[in-house]
């Protein structure tokens, strides 16, 4: 483990050796738990009220992992709760997806994203070094915009891949790839950064690097166990480290 370059003497940061984590060409970026919070909980109430509004039913999202998920897949486990049939909801699936875009959108003033510390120094950071920046997230695309644009965050990135078409998670990843090597170049090398395991090994699927950041709900520990090819505690203290 390294603490050089931390913040704090407390802030623990890890590179595998060999790793430059400033040195790629692209950057993959999760939003949720990594560049923003949202205690405002629009996005999340969105699921329900599209399905209500859709379906008429009401559903349940207790239990329903969220970390590290996509919408579409948090969708189909709240419609598997509720007991609704595929051949009642699949037809109905872009409409939902429709309806949780607008519902967040006309509720754009009560958003209320909260920048987690060093993400913007972060990003000047790689910004300096000419990297293309672009997302890797489980939102839609139009909701994952719009967090960014509230957030104040829209400026720094030109690409990325989202879940309107892409349940599973490295399917996104891969999305995210492509475009980013249209912009950046078909040489361009890519690092994922992210906040929960499937990030990680969402990345592993794409035969990508990852830098994890346990601002979201895991620990260093527990993101240390998937073997990242960095960890730290917050974004801003690798800014001083160098391997």
């Amino acid at each position: 483990m390294s603490n050089q370059g931390s913040t704090t003497a407390s802030v623990r940061v890890y590179l595998r050796e060999g790793f430059s984590w400033d040195g790629f060409g692209a950057y993959i970026i999760d939003i949720d738990g990594t560049l923003m919070k949202s205690p405002d909980g629009i996005h999340f109430a969105s699921f329900a009220e599209s399905i209500e509004s859709v379906l008429g039913q009401k559903v349940s999202m207790d239990g329903i992992s969220l970390s590290g998920n996509t919408d579409r897949a948090i969708l189909r486990a709240a419609f598997e709760n509720a007991g609704i049939p595929a051949s009642a909801w699949e037809p109905k699936m872009d409409a939902v997806l429709a309806a949780m875009c607008s519902i967040v959108e006309q509720k754009r003033d009560l958003l209320r994203p909260t920048v987690i510390p060093g993400v913007v120094e972060f990003l000047n950071h790689l910004e300096a070094k000419g990297a293309a920046l672009g997302l890797g997230t489980g939102n839609l695309e139009g909701i994952g915009w719009l967090k960014l644009e509230v957030a104040g965050l829209r400026k720094w990135f030109r690409f990325g891949g989202f879940s309107d078409h892409h349940e599973a998670r490295p399917d996104l990843i891969g999305n995210a790839a492509v475009e980013a090597r249209r912009i950046a170049g078909q040489d361009a090398t890519l690092c994922v950064v992210g906040d929960t395991p499937r990030d990680i090994a969402a990345a592993a699927a794409n035969k990508l690097p990852v830098i994890a950041v346990s601002t979201g709900r895991f620990s260093f520990e527990e993101l240390m166990e998937c073997k990242p090819d960095a960890c730290t505690e917050n974004l801003q203290a690798l800014l001083g480290v160098q391997n």
